[in-house]
């Protein structure tokens, strides 16, 4: 198997960054759109459920198992995002993205019928495989119609599609368990999905017949078997089994020893499902990193914050909800601003380097709330907070893109949201379990122990967020050695070079 090589960047290939001024004709726009809205579909649908959760377990008298109807989609989401990237690169965005629309629909509406809670599981992980998919393949399907050099403008729409669907959520989730049934958050999905299906059916284009490449069975399922396996751990270990126990321990050793067989067969396959020499080149193996870092510490310290809003400060559900919004108003304006701004200039390592330096400022600021924290402190690092994630979180996906070659996107887009999507996995876990440790079976309805209670929210948050800034000054070192934009065009010039020479 040939590996590609990582070119030296020459000065005289250099590509000008004065590029012409460049529009969106009609079947472009239909294309942008029905990418956008599937993008917030599915990012929606991994919070819609979360205000919904104390109906279900009373509909369907299940209440011990209850997380396990977000896991249960986070789980499948996240692992098959490595095969939806490679299947698109090789079979084209638009078959992948009718696939898992379609998976996607299949699992809504069969979970908004489910009798049990088993039954609402199992259809839950059927709808997290379309999710992923839908998910990964419309990031990445921006690509085949977006120039490479307008790529920023609209990667900061879809950071700003994500953000906005991933804080609507609970609301919509709240206001339709009020107004309808729990059974309506699945079911909505289905008009807007064939929406979605049939726009993309209209306006992409169909790719042409190319003989069918071997694929890596073999790897792909030992990457998800070593993914589910650390998934699994994550959920489980840190919330409802004790670690003192051999079981989640041999779950972790068989995860590891997946990956490592996988990593071995990816070596021999022509084809493989993740070429391993694209952590050769180092600002791939960077945005992969600091992607990871991100998402531990935002998903891992966040996630608990309403507990404090709601336990400490007496807020309801639904102002905690609106407490976040300061959260979506950082992102979502320095999202769009940044992708037009690396569209404008072809330079973007300003931005994770300064986005990862506020994240961690704000969350080392947030690791000083106490029980009587004024709000508008609160409220500002969490601006804060959501201008750096909007200057770092697509930013990563497109330098990751830019490293590899065109015909590589899928991979390159389903890596890093990948690594990000097992950080706030793993950050969700490891933080519960710090939840766990000072709490214990401490809750706020036992009056003899509210202020304690209280405090030791305060404490594991105080940890929690420390741990996360720590963990996010690690994101900017990384982010000092990312290479710049037109040293990456220049080498992706160099490669397409060779490749029309050979």
């Amino acid at each position: 198997m040939s590996t590609p090589q990582p070119a030296t960047p020459n000065p005289s290939t250099a590509i000008s960054v004065q590029a012409a001024p460049f529009r969106l004709d009609w079947s472009a726009r239909l294309m942008l759109f029905a990418v956008l809205s599937a993008i917030f579909l599915a990012a929606m649908d991994q919070t819609v459920v979360s205000t919904a959760l104390p109906t279900i377990a009373r509909d369907l008298h299940g209440l011990a198992h209850l997380p396990w109807i977000i896991t249960a989609y986070l789980l499948t989401s996240t692992v098959c995002l490595p095969v939806y990237g490679k299947l698109g690169d090789l079979f084209g965005r638009k078959r992948l993205l009718q696939i898992a629309i379609l998976i996607f629909l299949a699992g809504s509406a069969l979970s908004g019928l489910a009798q049990s809670l088993d039954a609402l599981v199992a259809f839950r992980a059927l709808q997290g495989l379309g999710g992923g998919g839908l998910l990964v393949s419309a990031i990445a399907a921006i690509s085949d119609f977006i120039p490479i050099t307008q790529r920023g403008r609209y990667q900061g729409l879809v950071g700003a599609a994500f953000g906005l669907a991933t804080l609507i959520g609970p609301f919509l989730g709240g206001f339709i368990v009020e107004t309808l049934s729990w059974r309506w958050i699945f079911y909505i999905n289905v008009p807007f999905g064939a929406l979605s299906l049939g726009i993309i059916g209209l306006a992409f284009p169909a790719r042409k017949k190319t003989p069918t490449p071997p694929l890596d069975l073999i790897g792909g399922l030992l990457l998800i078997t070593g993914l589910s396996a650390l998934v699994i751990f994550a959920s489980v270990a840190g919330s409802t089994h004790a670690l003192s126990g051999s079981g989640p321990w041999f779950l972790l050793a068989f995860g590891i020893g997946a990956l490592i067989a996988f990593a071995l067969v990816e070596n021999f396959h022509p084809e493989p499902l993740l070429p391993l020499a694209f952590f050769r080149y180092r600002t791939f193996t960077l945005s992969v990193i600091i992607s990871f870092f991100v998402g531990l510490a935002m998903l891992g310290s966040l996630s608990f914050l309403p507990l404090y809003l709601q336990d400490v400060r007496g807020f309801t559900p639904t102002d905690s909800g609106l407490e976040m919004l300061f959260l979506l108003f950082g992102m979502l304006g320095t999202s769009i601003f940044s992708g037009r701004w690396i569209s404008r200039t072809q330079r973007y390592r300003a931005f994770p380097v300064f986005g990862t330096l506020l994240i961690s400022v704000a969350l080392g600021l947030l690791s000083t709330i106490g029980l009587t924290t004024t709000l508008w402190h609160i409220d500002g690092m969490l601006v804060v907070l959501g201008v750096g994630l909007g200057m770092t979180m697509q930013v990563l996906v497109l330098s990751a893109q830019l490293s590899v070659e065109q015909k590589h996107l899928g991979v390159a887009t389903a890596t890093a949201s990948l690594f990000r999507s097992m950080g706030g996995t793993l950050g969700v876990a490891g933080f519960g379990a710090v939840f766990a440790h000072f709490i214990g079976g401490m809750s706020l309805s036992d009056t003899t122990a509210g202020l304690a209670y209280q405090s030791r929210i305060v404490q594991a948050l105080h940890v929690d967020f420390r741990v996360a800034a720590a963990v996010s000054l690690g994101a900017f070192g990384c982010a000092w050695f990312l290479e710049e934009m037109h040293h990456l065009l220049a080498r992706r010039s160099t490669i397409s070079d060779d490749d029309s020479a050979g």
